[in-house]
């Protein structure tokens, strides 16, 4: 991220900031970024704790010291500036994190490390552009998540009525219904459920079809369509733009691009308005010319 220029800033703390947001030392950190990571992950495993356990702790303390000291010379160069870059109060906050001593139910919250992971997404434009989809999509998917709600709401309470008698296990209260329902709606074994009620109510294949139609089908294309109509619409917006930064210094050759409707109608009114002028031109000369023979005569 590149900060606004202050004077009242020093010298010395403006090197210190260029030199933290250069490329070579990002890399540096996204390598110990990824290398924390891999570390975290190898930590959950018994069997490399109890043979290299003492080295992926020093290991993973070393990476700790790396990402305070990273920390420490961006709050010193750019001083509260820093807190304008979201992705600094995220790194400061998981930092902060890891230093809480480990036991009493913290040691979950260590493991927040890993999220640091989440800066790729930064440097990756194709990334980017993944994420900037879906937050284009969120209204889409909030009015799609609501009707979905909705359906679940009114299967919810006939589904309670229809079975709580005879299935209280699936169907005996509102969210022993919801749960059941939704692992319908993402089919895992919902045969288990829904076989048990036909066997007890064999009409009850007349809600369950509906149901998971609407729920697992519908909605869920909805979904899909409006997080592709987003990443459409973005992936169209660049080239809306694309030839406004081209230098047109660059004497390289271009291939013609093919004129728009409109301009093929501006194209052809001027061809026609060029051959009535040269139309004109040349009965004009025919006139001058009579006009000089008649007096010659």
């Amino acid at each position: 991220m590149s900060y606004a220029p202050e004077t009242s800033v020093a010298p010395w703390r403006a090197r210190l900031g260029a030199w933290m947001e250069s490329a070579a030392i990002q890399r540096f950190v996204i390598a110990v970024i990824l290398l924390n990571a891999a570390v975290l992950g190898m930590e959950t495993s018994d069997a490399l704790m109890d043979s290299v356990g003492p080295v992926l702790i020093s290991i993973d303390t070393a990476c700790l010291v790396i990402f305070v000291m990273e920390i420490a010379l961006k709050l010193v160069s750019f001083g509260w500036r820093f807190f304008r870059d979201p992705w600094n109060v995220f790194d400061f906050v998981v930092v902060g994190v890891a230093l809480v001593p480990a036991g009493a139910g913290f040691e979950v919250l260590r493991t927040l490390r890993v999220l640091r992971v989440l800066r790729l997404i930064s440097s990756l434009p194709q990334l980017r552009k993944v994420i900037s989809a879906l937050l284009h999509a969120v209204p889409g998917i909030l009015s799609t998540g609501a009707l979905l709600a909705l359906i679940f709401y009114v299967a919810t309470v006939m589904a309670t009525t229809f079975f709580r008698e005879t299935l209280p296990e699936f169907f005996g209260s509102f969210g022993a219904s919801l749960f059941s329902l939704f692992q319908i709606a993402t089919l895992s074994s919902w045969e288990t459920i829904v076989r048990p009620a036909m066997a007890e109510h064999p009409w009850a294949w007349a809600f369950f079809i509906p149901f998971i139609i609407l729920a697992a089908f519908t909605a869920l294309n909805l979904i899909i369509a409006v997080i592709v109509d987003a990443m459409n619409t973005l992936h169209d917006m660049p080239s809306v733009h694309a030839g406004a930064g081209k230098d047109h210094s660059d004497s390289s050759p271009k291939v013609p691009e093919e004129p728009q409707p409109d301009h093929q109608l501006l194209h052809q009114q001027i061809r026609l308005l060029r051959a009535d002028v040269a139309e004109l031109s040349a009965q004009l000369k025919d006139s001058a010319q009579l006009r000089g023979s008649d007096q010659f005569r």
